[in-house]
């Protein structure tokens, strides 16, 4: 009861705040006759923009959860349509910050010590307040400059509050549209969930900064701050701080005597690595988390919002753009069946001159008058009619692909970043999707299925036991069969053994 008076509460909270931006024109036909007229009635009609601008703005007026809410909603263009969701991803996660003094409390908290014990200086004023958290500059005791991120005071409570609207509003949803089950509006409340979760446990952020600074070890073109750990816990995140000047400071740039095109070639092959390389990226690539540092090279920060794909959903990504790029739609129809992605009883045919549609406009045009990550999104809108279920990380990287794209045409306009990955591109597809790799992982899925063999047949002498063990005698030719698995099994124990020195031939074999 409690919770239903609070939910229609908040509700009404949101539909006033929603009417005055006239935030929602476009869903009057779903809203039913009496519903709509009542908007109609409500709703302010000289709201200038477009409706992705309103709503974006609506969200930012009901606050932090909402303004993640919609930068979420950014990377669903399957459900709120690429223009609504280009707009949404505008949405700034800008918010006034709350005073020096409460962050300097919520440290001292959180670290257990008085604030003059580790840091020489703190500066009161942050330098960048967002909805979740905001960032202080301070210079340890030991003399370093570093960069102090610290929740806001209560945040997770509020979340907690609107997380749970959200999860009510998607069961009354699926309840009142059916048709919404296809796009698991309660799968992506419960992802955006946990995301937000782990967002607010600053030690994960640091652990994502050290995984991907761990990646690119060795790689000075494109850089982590280093994370401090023993000034960092759950609200409270320390790490070095980045001098540089960010990527969209053109002039600043230019003063430097940076080269943008060398720069954009850098920040090219750092997302690349980051995706088909390493299958774990930076999902907030925009120009205010990326720094030209010395030498003209790059450096991220802000990891609170990360992607991973495993390596069969690269596999597929790595296929589906080498289908579009040469005209085998056909291809391309097949990966997303392979991959289980469109159900067996669609009709492939129809599904690849449904790709067909998509790429043929993209023929005989250069690489850099390509986006893929517009390519992408024409790909989900399409695929709704084939009854495609949503793949939130393929969204996410959707996203990411169009965010960086945005950087690679502030550098320069006239290249594309793809076009200067391209040999990384070319070179990871021969490692992984050529001849040679195909052979290996031919082998491997071989010496895997033989590895499990002998734990098959110790499963069956087990239930050949329990059965004796009951009373149930067993047919001489059962025994012998069981006896003659043991023996197949201690032979099986040495098959990885004999696989090892087949595989090793075979790569010599191919090396010749």
């Amino acid at each position: 009861m409690i919770r239903t008076a609070r939910t229609l509460y908040r509700m009404a909270v949101i539909a006033r705040t929603l009417a005055r931006h006239n935030a929602l024109p476009e869903t009057l036909a779903d809203l039913g006759p009496g519903l709509a007229l009542a908007w109609r009635t409500v709703a302010r009609r000289d709201t200038p923009g477009r409706t992705g601008q309103r709503l974006a703005a609506a969200l930012r007026d009901l606050g932090p959860s909402f303004i993640k809410l919609g930068q979420m909603l950014s990377t669903r263009s399957d459900l709120v349509g690429e223009r609504m969701a280009a707009d949404l991803a505008e949405l700034q996660d800008k918010l006034p910050p709350f005073p020096g003094h409460a962050a300097r409390a919520i440290v001292e908290a959180e670290l257990g010590r008085p604030i003059e014990s580790l840091f020489l200086s703190f500066d009161d004023k942050p330098v960048a307040a967002a909805s979740i958290a905001q960032v202080h500059f301070a210079v340890t005791t030991d003399g370093r400059e570093v960069a102090v991120k610290v929740l806001r005071p209560g945040i997770e409570r509020a979340f907690e509050r609107d997380i749970d609207l959200f999860c009510w509003l998607a069961e009354w949803g699926e309840r009142v549209w059916p048709k919404l089950k296809r796009l698991r509006p309660r799968e992506v409340v419960d992802i955006f969930a946990r995301t937000s979760r782990l967002e607010m446990d600053l030690r994960m952020e640091a652990a994502a900064a050290s995984e991907l600074a761990q990646n690119f070890e060795g790689d000075p073109t494109f850089l982590i701050p280093r994370i401090d750990w023993d000034r960092t816990a759950r609200r409270v995140l320390t790490l070095e701080r980045i001098r540089g000047v960010k990527v969209d400071e053109m002039e600043r740039m230019v003063e430097a005597g940076y080269d943008r095109d060398e720069i954009l070639a850098k920040a090219s092959a750092g997302f690349f690595n980051q995706v088909f390389r390493d299958g774990f990226f930076h999902a907030d690539l925009h120009p205010g988390n990326l720094f030209v540092v010395e030498n003209g090279n790059i450096a991220a920060v802000d990891f609170g919002i990360m992607g991973r794909l495993d390596r069969a959903t690269r596999y597929y990504l790595a296929d589906m753009l080498i289908g579009f790029l040469t005209g085998d739609y056909r291809r391309v129809a097949l990966v997303h069946f392979q991959a289980g992605y469109v159900p067996a009883h669609q009709s492939i045919e129809l599904f690849t001159q449904a790709c067909r549609a998509i790429g043929e406009p993209l023929q005989n045009k250069p690489l850099n008058e390509i986006s893929v990550g517009r390519l992408l999104a024409q790909l989900f809108a399409v695929t709704e009619q084939f009854e495609m279920e949503t793949q939130p990380q393929l969204l996410l990287l959707q996203k990411s692909m169009l965010t960086a794209e945005g950087v690679g045409r502030i550098l320069n306009p006239n290249v594309n970043m793809w076009e200067l990955a391209r040999p990384l591109i070319e070179e990871w597809m021969r490692e992984n999707r050529g001849p040679e790799a195909q052979l290996l992982d031919d082998v491997e899925a071989a010496v895997r299925t033989l590895r499990r063999l002998p734990g098959l047949v110790e499963e069956a002498e087990r239930a050949a036991s329990r059965l004796a063990s009951d009373g149930v005698r067993l047919h001489p030719d059962s025994v012998n069969a069981i006896v003659d698995a043991r023996t197949r099994r201690r032979r099986a124990e040495l098959i990885p053994v004999w696989g090892a020195i087949v595989f090793l031939a075979l790569l010599v074999l191919v090396a010749l």
